[in-house]
C-alpha cells in the first residue's frame, strides 16, 4: 500500500490533535479515507444550512456491492470475525450477508458474486464440527462450479498442531479449482489473530469494493440531528481487553483420596458491563511458572536476566513446542541437527510429550534477549465454560478447572493455566478475565422445553449455570443430568448442590457413572444406553440435548451412543440414526461444547 503523507506541523490543529490524526490517516485504507472525505464535506454542507440534512444531488446512486461472508467456527472466533466484517462492510456501502457453514447451501453459495470465507481448523486438521457437512460437499467430486465468484479466505489455526490451518488451505485451493477467482491472498493466523485479522479484513473489503466513480456523489449526506445507535452485541471485555477481577474463592472440590484436583474459582467484579450468559465461555489469562522460565533462560544463556524473566512469566508462550518454533530456531542457529527435526516424522517423534524447554536443553545455544524473544509467540488466554448464572451470582463469574500435572522425559510438567490457578493464585488477588460468547450452546428460548445435560468431570460446569439460570427465571421445563467421574466419595463435583436442586425440583433427574467404584468401568454413555427408552420419550417431548467435555473421549462415545439410540426405532439402521442426530443439530436441539 502506498504511504500516506503526514499532516504538516502547521496544520490548523494542536500538536496533540495532529498526532492523533496522523495515526488515524496512516492506518486507514483508501476506501475509508474516501468515505471520511465525503462525510466531512457533508458535515460542512449541513452546518451551512443550520445543521439540517441536505437532500442528495440528483444523480444515480452508487450501487451497493453484494458480499457473502461465509464462516465455519468451532469456538466462535471466526463467527465473531464474520460479524465484525459485516458491520464494517455495511459502513462501506456493501450489501453484506453472513452465512454459517452449518446452514449454508452449496448451490446458493456458488451464486455469490463476492465471497469472504473465515474458517478455523479443529484438532488434527479437521473442519469445525458445524462446518463438516459443508466442507465434505465442497470437497466432493460432484461439487458445483464457482465460475464468476470472486473470493478471499482467512484461516485460523494453532501452530501447536502439525496441520496448521489445514481446512482454510483446503477451501482456498478448492474454490480456485472450481473456477472461483482469488482476489486477496489467503492469510493463515495463529492464536494471536485479532490485529492481523482486522487488517486483512480491511484490505479484503477494499479489494471487493467497486472502483471509485468520479461522477458519483462525493458528499456523504448525513442527518446530524441524531440517529439510533447501531446494535452491538459484542462483549466489552474481550481477549484484547480483559477485566482485572478479584479472586474471591478457590476451592478444591475433590476429596483427599482423589486422583483428581478440580478447582472451583470465583471472580468478583464491579463493572456491570462484564456480562455473560449460561453456556458462554470465560477466558482466563494465566502466568507461566517462574521456575520453568528460569530453566529456559539457563538453556539459552540468559540466566539472571530478571526483566526478560518477567516477560516470559507474563507475556510469552514458553511451553508449546511447534514446527514453526523448531524451524525458526534452526534458521537462527544454522544447526543442521535442529533442522533435521523437521524431516519426515522426526518432529512427531521428538515432540511427543515434550515442551519448548526440551528443544533448548537438547540443542543449547547462547542467544541474545532479542533473538530469543523473536522465537516466542504471545501467551494466549484459556477458555472455560462458565459455571454460574449471572442472575444467581450478580457481579461474579465461576469457573471449574481441573489441574493438569504429569511427568515425561525426566521432567515434571504442569498445565499452564490450571496450575497458575491452583498453585500461584490467591484469594484476594486478581486475575485477567474476559467473555467469549457461545451462541451455539445455550438454553432453549422456550423455558418449558426439557433439557438433557451430558458431561464428565469439568464438563459439568455449564450445567451448573443452566440450572441456576432456570431457578432464577422460574423455568418450568424438566431437566436431566448425566454426570461421570472416577469415584463417588471423592469426585462427585457439586454433589450437595445437585441434591438440593433435586429436592427443590429444579433438577428433575440425575444419572451418574463413577468409573472406578466397581471392577468393571462404567461411563456416561452406558447410562444413556440403559435409559434409552426414557431418553427417547424426552426427545419426543422436544428436549434439547447438550454434551460438554473431551471430544476424543467422552463426547465421541456419547455421539456414537446417541446414534445407536436413535437408530433403534429404525431397526438398528445407524445411518438413519445419524440422520436423526443431524436433524437435531440443525434445529439447535443437539448442542456440543467440546475440546
Amino acid at each position: 500500500m502506498t504511504a500516506v503523507p503526514f499532516l504538516p506541523k502547521n496544520a490548523p490543529f494542536t500538536a496533540e490533535d495532529i498526532d492523533v490524526l496522523n495515526q488515524l490517516v496512516q492506518r486507514s485504507t483508501p476506501l475509508q479515507r474516501s468515505w471520511l472525505s465525503g462525510f466531512l464535506a457533508g458535515l460542512d454542507a449541513a452546518q451551512a444550512q443550520g445543521g439540517a440534512a441536505i437532500a442528495p444531488v440528483a444523480q444515480a446512486p452508487r450501487p451497493r456491492q453484494p458480499l457473502t461472508i461465509l464462516y465455519g467456527s468451532e469456538s466462535g472466533n471466526t463467527e465473531a470475525l464474520a460479524m465484525k466484517a459485516k458491520k464494517l462492510a455495511a459502513k462501506l456501502s456493501f450489501d453484506a450477508k453472513i452465512v454459517d457453514m452449518a446452514d449454508a447451501d452449496l448451490a446458493t453459495i456458488t451464486k455469490s458474486k463476492n465471497l469472504i470465507v473465515y474458517i478455523s481448523t479443529w484438532g488434527e486438521g479437521d473442519p469445525p464440527q458445524r462446518a463438516a457437512d459443508f466442507h465434505a460437499a465442497l470437497m466432493a467430486d460432484g461439487a458445483p462450479r464457482f465460475d464468476g465468484v470472486r473470493f478471499a479466505v482467512l484461516a485460523l489455526g494453532d501452530t501447536a498442531y502439525v496441520n496448521f490451518c489445514q481446512t482454510g488451505k483446503q477451501i482456498d485451493a478448492r474454490l480456485e479449482a472450481l473456477g472461483a477467482t482469488r482476489v486477496a491472498d489467503r492469510q493463515d493466523l495463529d492464536l494471536d489473530f485479532q490485529k492481523a485479522a482486522a487488517a486483512w479484513t480491511d484490505k479484503a473489503l477494499e479489494v471487493f469494493a467497486p472502483p471509485a466513480d468520479a461522477s458519483a456523489a462525493t458528499v456523504v449526506h448525513v442527518d446530524f440531528k441524531g440517529a439510533p445507535a447501531v446494535e452491538d452485541d459484542e462483549p466489552r471485555y474481550t481477549s484484547e481487553n480483559p477485566l482485572e477481577a478479584e479472586i474471591s474463592a478457590l476451592i478444591n472440590l475433590n476429596g483427599t483420596g482423589s486422583t483428581r484436583e478440580t478447582w472451583h474459582a470465583e471472580f468478583a467484579f464491579d463493572d456491570p458491563a462484564f456480562v455473560y450468559k449460561p453456556g458462554d465461555a470465560v477466558g482466563l489469562y494465566p502466568e507461566n511458572d517462574p521456575d520453568l522460565a528460569e530453566d529456559i533462560l539457563k538453556a539459552v544463556g540468559l540466566a539472571g536476566n530478571d526483566a526478560l524473566k518477567e516477560k516470559l512469566v507474563k507475556s510469552f508462550d514458553i511451553t508449546t513446542l511447534s514446527r514453526p518454533a523448531v524451524d525458526s530456531y534452526a534458521k537462527l542457529t544454522g544447526r543442521a541437527d535442529i533442522a533435521k527435526l523437521l524431516e519426515g516424522d522426526e518432529f512427531a517423534r521428538f515432540a511427543s510429550d515434550r515442551q519448548l524447554v526440551d528443544l533448548f536443553e537438547s540443542f543449547p545455544e547462547n542467544l541474545t534477549a532479542d533473538q530469543f524473544a523473536k522465537l516466542l509467540r504471545p501467551l494466549p488466554g484459556r477458555l472455560y465454560s462458565v459455571a454460574s448464572s449471572l442472575k444467581a451470582h450478580p457481579g461474579e463469574a465461576h469457573l471449574l478447572v481441573g489441574a493438569v500435572r504429569w511427568s515425561s522425559h525426566g521432567r515434571s510438567r504442569n498445565g499452564v493455566t490450571s496450575t497458575y490457578l491452583a498453585d500461584r493464585c490467591k484469594v484476594g488477588g486478581t486475575a485477567r478475565i474476559y467473555v467469549k460468547p457461545n451462541r451455539h450452546f445455550s438454553l432453549p428460548a422456550d423455558a418449558n422445553r426439557p433439557i438433557i445435560m451430558i458431561g464428565a468431570g469439568t464438563g459439568v460446569a455449564p450445567y451448573r449455570g443452566f440450572i441456576e439460570e432456570r431457578v432464577e427465571t422460574g423455568a418450568a421445563g424438566k431437566s436431566w443430568l448425566f454426570f461421570g467421574e472416577r469415584n463417588f466419595s471423592n469426585d462427585f463435583l457439586y454433589q450437595l448442590e445437585w441434591q438440593d436442586h433435586l429436592a427443590s425440583g429444579a433438577l428433575t433427574r440425575i444419572d451418574v457413572a463413577f468409573s472406578r467404584d466397581q471392577p468393571e468401568k462404567i461411563y456416561v454413555q452406558q447410562r444413556l444406553w440403559e435409559r434409552r427408552e426414557e431418553l427417547r420419550k424426552w426427545l419426543d417431548e422436544g428436549a434439547h440435548v447438550y454434551v460438554c467435555g473431551d471430544e476424543k473421549g467422552m463426547a465421541k462415545d456419547v455421539d456414537a451412543t446417541l446414534v445407536k439410540i436413535l437408530a433403534e426405532t429404525a431397526k438398528g439402521d445407524e445411518e438413519a440414526g445419524r440422520v436423526k442426530l443431524k436433524e437435531l443439530t440443525k434445529t439447535g436441539r443437539y448442542q456440543r461444547d467440546v475440546y
